[in-house]
């Protein structure tokens, strides 16, 4: 496609500058504080972006300015094009991890935090003693939100990805089957566990849903089945169960590779669920506005390479 040089040549780059920050803050007055201008001057370059969009782009409504519907496409668009400026004109192409320093914003549950991190925080102590990691616990159902607010840099997720758009980039990490973990003297069982014990047994859920009638996999399961199991605990956080495991006579369904890490420090058993449960993907994600950071791209690189080593 040709580039129509005329055009282009009447609009300042430093509108869309501007423009970012209008439609990020919806304020002139926190916008013009963002980019480091007067309020007059913001109010200005709104006029002349009004002008160049033939849109008000913003509106006054009851609980102040909002974006008009022609806004908010342009959102991910604009945020794209000065993520991709910034590269071109950057030059952070020379990246150095043994004497960069960044702090990286990395949303993961805490089961693969268990898994990864430390060996992750090894190997960045070893090659990039300057790169830290600000670590988040996500929401599922808010983890694509944040990665598209500048929150996260990196996230992994559990079978988010078929809800993302075309900026939402992925790597498929690994697909995770399940095993059931329980302590065979309290249980007063054996592996492999039968269907019939498996129902009878009390059970821990672990899941990061909200909500008050929380249900797994399993559970889905069992009903195709046309019987029913007795959850007595449920918790979002998977550093707990090896404990609530190895001291009550439970059992607990989880992911396959955090069963065994937690089994062989504690002496638990294993066993194959007694039903067919699908697998779950886990994935790497990441704003498309990233793509070609160096920076970002070597650690992506990083953390796929210490998850192939599980």
């Amino acid at each position: 496609m040709s580039i129509d040089v005329v055009n282009l040549g009447r609009i300042d780059l430093n509108l869309l500058v501007h423009l970012d920050a209008l439609l990020s803050e919806r304020s002139v007055t926190r916008a013009a504080a963002r980019v480091g201008i007067g309020q007059s001057a913001m109010s200005h370059n709104l006029a002349r972006l009004r002008d160049l969009f033939s849109d008000e782009l913003l509106t006054r409504g009851p609980e102040g300015l909002r974006l008009t519907p022609r806004a908010v496409t342009l959102v991910e668009p604009v945020r794209t094009t000065l993520a991709q400026i910034q590269t071109l004109v950057s030059r952070d192409d020379a990246f150095d991890p043994a004497t960069a320093e960044r702090t990286f914003r990395f949303g993961l549950p805490d089961s693969m935090e268990i898994l990864i991190v430390p060996a992750l925080l090894a190997r960045l102590r070893e090659v990039a003693p300057g790169v830290h990691l600000r670590l988040y616990n996500i929401d599922s159902s808010r983890l694509l939100d944040d990665l598209d607010a500048d929150e996260l840099d990196l996230a992994i997720g559990y079978d988010v990805f078929p809800h993302g758009q075309a900026h939402h980039k992925r790597r498929l990490l690994f697909n995770e089957t399940y095993l059931c973990m329980f302590n065979a003297e309290r249980t007063g069982i054996a592996a492999p566990i039968s269907l019939d014990n498996y129902v009878l047994l009390p059970h821990v859920l672990t899941s990061l849903r909200p909500g008050r009638n929380v249900r797994g996999v399993v559970d889905d399961a069992l009903q195709k089945l046309g019987l029913r199991r007795t959850v007595v605990l449920t918790t979002p956080r998977f550093l707990t169960v090896p404990s609530l495991v190895a001291r009550a006579p439970v059992v607990v369904t989880m992911h396959a590779r955090l069963a065994r890490l937690f089994a062989t420090e504690l002496g638990l058993s294993l066993s194959p669920p007694p039903v067919e449960l699908p697998e779950v993907a886990a994935s790497l994600l990441w704003h498309a506005s990233y793509d070609h950071d160096p920076a970002h791209a070597w650690l992506r690189r990083i953390v796929v390479r210490m998850v192939a080593e599980l």
